[in-house]
């Protein structure tokens, strides 16, 4: 069964590598590169160990430990996107990426293995997309909890330079409700 992309809104499984799969990850994030390979793979692993779906809202979550390449190739075939609250940045700075199904609460961290590289970028790329995952991941518990659903906050009004900042980021300074930015300055 093939993995139809995020815009098609469909039930969504990867059995193996998918060419035309992707050739569209390729064309959402820019470039074809071994980053993107590895967070592609991810997916996969992902997809094959939880039985996920294609997550139209936070049905699953995804906290990746790297802002590299890959987390396209994720958000493209999962449907974990920041701006839904379901794709979580831990700088790590590991490749390391921990799924959750808020329906079973089941989760797994899936680590990239330090793996030989060869020289050629287009060699590590294909080596990686013709791997099994299993050879090219760790599979693990979770390092950390599954997430609450993402919280809606009240937006505020900066008292200095007018713009308005979800309530959490808003600070006290000389009795006025300021941003950051604008508490930063004090």
């Amino acid at each position: 069964m093939e993995l139809k992309p995020i815009h098609d809104q469909e039930e969504k499984n990867i059995p193996k590598f998918d060419r035309n799969l992707w050739e569209k990850c390729v064309s959402f994030h820019g470039h074809a590169c071994p980053g993107l390979a590895i967070g592609f793979k991810a997916a996969e692993a992902a997809v094959k160990k939880l039985g996920l779906k294609f997550s139209g809202d936070e049905e699953i979550v995804c906290i990746t430990e790297n802002n590299a390449c890959g987390v396209d190739a994720i958000q493209y075939i999962t449907g974990c996107t920041f701006g839904k609250g379901n794709l979580i940045f831990v700088n790590r700075g590991k490749q390391a990426f921990t799924f959750y199904r808020r329906d079973t609460e089941e989760g797994i961290r899936i680590v990239l293995k330090s793996l030989e590289r060869p020289q050629n970028r287009e060699e590590w790329m294909n080596s990686l997309l013709d791997s099994d995952v299993e050879e090219i991941f760790e599979f693990k518990s979770p390092k950390y909890p599954l997430p609450k659903k993402a919280n809606i906050y009240p937006s505020i009004k900066c008292e200095i330079c007018g713009e308005t900042a979800a309530e959490p980021y808003i600070r006290l300074k000389e009795g006025k409700l300021v941003c950051i930015d604008c508490f930063e300055e004090y």
